[in-house]
């Protein structure tokens, strides 16, 4: 059965918030990209979303609440933690921090670790889930597990839509790539470290700190969604850093000088229509292309959430599981 199209009124905020209570899987827009909810405290509806993604239960889920007050039963804030979320939240912003004794959630959230990633979203029908339901939602993106992830309802429909209860409509995802994900210990003398550029420049988040992010150590475990090596990928080989067309496939476009581009994120320039964009145009761009095309993309500035796009771009190029590079 194909999962309900619900509307952004009362009804079915309150149908949402029911099936939630009940254990199924709701998909709900943020401003970042639709999210696949579950309650996060039932193991059972959690461990659905694994299920329902294909999704490696060593993944960490990321758990939406609708204010600070909420988020600061589950988890440990630091100084520098609290700054940040009263700064950007509600906000395209995930901390990672130490978990509070008896946060209550299913440990399936956290993929066993001591840690747990919190975030406010700022999207309307979001926060009228949340309170319609009234408690914690774990909410990764809705759509298959490594694939392009959703920005519009019928993303979700098209990938999701026979595993899941319901998806509130939204409209299309404003800032259209995941939360910047932000790792802080209690300590406030540790530098938080950049676990996934996304939809909050880092630039935004070093001013607000007074202090650069520390990097990731690539070769670590997994601590946060979106770590993986392959992730974010349409069915076409993605090629970066193309500034001409490619001789076999479509050419993605980025600026004033891409004549010839099938599609142009920012005819532009400008990085925040283009992260907007980036989702919804691989998917098109994907269903256009021939068995032996590529999808080769312009080139994108390494700045601003132009860092969060070429994250993106380079996952979504990497080999998949059992394949070898180009």
């Amino acid at each position: 059965m194909s999962a309900e199209l619900l509307r952004p009124d009362a009804e079915g905020l309150a149908r949402a918030a029911t099936l939630l209570a009940e254990g199924r899987l709701v998909a709900l827009p943020t401003e970042t990209v639709y999210g696949l909810g579950a309650d996060a405290r039932n193991d059972r509806a959690v461990a659905q979303i694994f299920e329902a993604k294909g999704r490696p239960r060593f993944n960490p889920l990321i758990v939406h609440l609708p204010d600070l007050a909420a988020a600061r039963h589950l988890a440990v804030f630091s100084d520098a933690a609290l700054r940040l979320a009263e700064t950007f939240w509600p906000g395209a912003l995930t901390l990672v921090l130490p978990l509070r004794p008896g946060h209550g959630l299913s440990p399936l959230v956290s993929a066993g670790l001591p840690t747990v990633a919190l975030r406010v979203p700022d999207h309307p029908v979001a926060q009228g889930v949340l309170s319609a339901f009234g408690g914690p939602v774990a909410a990764p993106s809705a759509n298959v597990s490594g694939a392009v992830s959703p920005t519009r309802s019928d993303h979700v429909i098209e990938g999701l839509g026979q595993r899941i209860a319901a998806v509130v409509e939204g409209g299309a995802c404003p800032v259209g790539v995941e939360s910047t994900i932000l790792g802080l210990s209690a300590d406030d003398g540790a530098a938080p470290v950049l676990l996934r550029p996304g939809g909050l420049p880092t630039e935004a988040i070093e001013a607000c700190l007074g202090q650069p992010l520390a990097a990731r150590d690539e070769s670590a475990a997994i601590s946060a969604p979106g770590q993986l090596g392959s992730h974010y990928a349409p069915g076409a080989r993605v090629v970066l850093n193309a500034a001409t067309p490619p001789a076999q496939g479509l050419w993605l476009g980025f600026g004033p000088d891409c004549p010839g581009a099938a599609l142009n994120l920012s005819p532009s320039g400008d990085l925040v229509e283009a992260a907007a964009a980036l989702f919804h145009a691989l998917r098109l761009l994907d269903a256009r292309a021939a068995p032996s095309e590529v999808i080769a993309v312009a080139p994108i500035p390494e700045k601003g959430l132009g860092r969060a796009i070429n994250d993106r771009l380079r996952r979504a190029a990497a080999p998949r599981p059992g394949q070898s590079a180009p």
